[in-house]
């Protein structure tokens, strides 16, 4: 009887346990479930030095929890999830471990080919543009002033994932007559701010980086000049495959509506609009073409 009076009790702990997390969702899966607290999880991989990254979109979050809090009429917890690098990054929206990211778009790309549930939330923009510059840049007492001086040279790239620092740099290479074999060497160094100081210090020729950290690294005294410049789409939040549909609108109503000059600010940009998919086809069609950089002259 003793037996049996235990093998009951685990049995009903058992299903108890399997109702309360039958799917395995978490309170972005299903809102009604927590009747006092929404946890959500924002994703962001480390271009810069991670203690930047914290302090530039800690402000942005707790705007965007006070307007959760309005439209969803719960109390809502944003926590920072901060990847170690690109892949990493892509690998936590991809796989959802966490419910909402912000990428470069060739990132955003890479995803959303990894898994079409992927949503676009919003998509930044910059003193109301919808895009910004990439940088080439060059030691400043240097003999490289221009793309043309670096064959038979080196140049650093960011990470391979890198909407600027591959994919559009090497675009802008080869267009303008430079490509893998045109250099003596090349490395992928990862974080923009690695990159710049890799071509102040002289380690190599020239390198590409975003333009905010190029501005940065110059203010700060680093001896860098720019070459050349290129066009980029302004980066895109997105949404997780599976995403309650009240909290992703919630998520992009929240963007859109965000008006806080110091947080918006903090990250470099004044506000957000609502965008598409196919604004990422220039992006897209860059690595598509990646090849051509590599692809030796007959």
């Amino acid at each position: 009887m003793k037996h049996t009076l235990i093998a009951s009790f685990f049995f009903c702990l058992l299903v108890v346990l399997q109702g309360c997390d039958a799917q395995g969702q978490s309170d972005a899966d299903n809102p009604a479930r927590n009747s006092d607290q929404i946890d959500l999880v924002f994703g962001v991989y480390t271009s810069d030095r991670p203690t930047d990254v914290v302090r530039q979109f800690r402000p942005l979050l707790d705007s965007l929890e006070a307007k959760l809090k309005e439209s969803l009429d719960r109390d809502v917890v944003i926590k920072m999830k901060v990847a170690e690098n690109y892949d990493l990054g892509i690998e936590d929206l991809v796989n959802g471990r966490v419910d909402f990211s912000r990428f470069g778009p060739a990132s955003f790309v890479l995803a959303t080919e990894e898994n079409p549930g992927i949503t676009l939330l919003a998509k930044e923009t910059v003193k109301g543009e919808e895009v910004f510059y990439g940088i080439i840049c060059a030691h400043a007492d240097g003999s490289v002033k221009a793309v043309s001086d670096l064959d038979g040279g080196s140049f650093a790239f960011g990470s391979e994932q890198s909407t600027i620092g591959r994919y559009l740099s090497q675009l802008h290479l080869s267009q303008n007559g430079i490509n893998a074999d045109d250099l003596d060497r090349y490395e992928y160094l990862g974080r923009h701010d690695t990159v710049g100081m890799a071509v102040s210090q002289g380690r190599f020729d020239a390198g590409a980086l975003k333009e905010s950290t190029f501005n940065k690294l110059v203010d700060s005294g680093e001896p860098i000049i720019e070459i050349a410049r290129f066009e980029n789409v302004t980066k895109p939040w997105a949404g997780r495959a599976g995403l309650d549909q009240k909290v992703h609108a919630a998520l992009s109503k929240g963007l859109l509506e965000l008006v806080d000059p110091a947080a918006l600010e903090a990250i470099g940009k004044s506000g957000f609009v609502a965008g598409d998919i196919a604004d990422y086809d220039v992006t897209r069609e860059a690595i598509v073409n990646n090849g051509t950089f590599f692809k030796k002259e007959q």
